[in-house]
């Protein structure tokens, strides 16, 4: 496979002019569709509450995450702290939410990104990147200078500004968004964001158009493209028949979704019924039966024991 596209971006000075863009977005705070204003340059905070520099919870070695991002080797994983959504039953609210996490420098961050390749990950996952997109290009620059030579993974809640995801155009090779709700009004009660669909559905878009589909090494790997994560939320909050027709009818058929069954009632969400229960199996089964619909033939489905690969009709299906 050629080499990510962030080298040839770093070779050509591009990545350095999208450092001093992404940098110049946090003097009135611009990242996301929150849009707070505040001068993060000067340390102030908004809704993510980060201020100057990244926040970092862990990284390590994850053999957890789909299999064509984990592979064999794992995938080079980093948690960033705070977020810019506010869901009632985030599974990670203990470093989304509360506290939990150590600011970083630039120089710090790089190191991670070396450490994990060291470790022979197969790629370097951001999970929930979007608030600390300018922190990460600074980085990045650092650590190719310092040899680092692998994909990067944008692993993202999915609530984004389109215009910035441009700005990471040539420069990740894999995005793996969220489409959490077709609902806004969910989308407002549940994760404090109204405005989710409309961003969600343009940024993925803006995702596609940049990579496609997806390509994968003989290992199956993926080296390039999108893969779509769908979380199952009981009495189909979540608006699955709407995303699925939207993906199908707006990208392609051939974008690989991860189908995930395994919510369950966190954080605060025992005081928003029904989110204070489990997906059932008839739920779980009806979202499945949706990719059939409409002939969505790639990505996973939950297992007892991890996640599925399945192809058109050939869907394995206890959870």
């Amino acid at each position: 496979m050629a080499n990510p596209s962030y080298i040839d971006a770093f070779n050509t000075g591009a990545l350095a002019q999208r450092v001093e863009a992404a940098l110049a977005l946090l003097g009135s705070c611009s990242i996301c569709p929150k849009k707070c204003g505040v001068n993060r340059l000067k340390n102030e905070q908004g809704f993510c509450r980060t201020g100057r520099n990244a926040i970092v919870c862990s990284y390590f070695a994850h053999h957890g995450e789909e299999p064509a991002i984990s592979g064999t080797e794992g995938s080079g994983t980093i948690f960033f702290s705070r977020c810019n959504l506010k869901c009632v039953y985030c599974q990670n609210y203990d470093f989304s939410q509360l506290e939990e996490g150590r600011e970083v420098s630039a120089r710090e961050l790089a190191g991670y990104m070396l450490e994990l390749q060291k470790l022979g990950c197969h790629n370097i996952n951001f999970v929930t990147p979007t608030h600390v997109i300018p922190q990460i290009l600074e980085a990045l620059i650092l650590a190719v200078k310092d040899g680092l030579n692998v994909p990067l993974v944008y692993n993202t809640s999915g609530y984004e500004l389109p215009e910035v995801i441009k700005m990471l155009d040539g420069i990740i090779d894999i995005y793996m968004p969220d489409m959490r709700y077709a609902d806004k009004a969910y989308a407002a009660k549940y994760s404090a964001a109204p405005d989710y669909p409309k961003f969600n559905q343009n940024a993925v878009k803006e995702m596609f158009r940049q990579v496609g589909s997806g390509q994968f090494d003989k290992n199956g790997v993926i080296q390039h493209g999108l893969i779509i994560r769908h979380l199952v939320l009981p009495q189909n909050l979540a608006g699955t028949n709407e995303i699925f027709a939207f993906i199908a009818k707006e990208l392609s058929p051939q974008i690989s979704i991860s189908l995930m069954s395994q919510y369950h009632p966190c954080f605060e969400a025992k005081n928003y019924p029904p989110l204070d229960r489990r997906v059932t199996l008839e739920e779980y089964e009806d979202a499945i039966s949706l990719l059939k619909k409409y002939g969505l033939e790639n990505g996973w489905v939950q297992e007892s024991h991890g996640l599925e690969r399945f192809a058109g009709t050939n869907i394995k299906r206890n959870i």
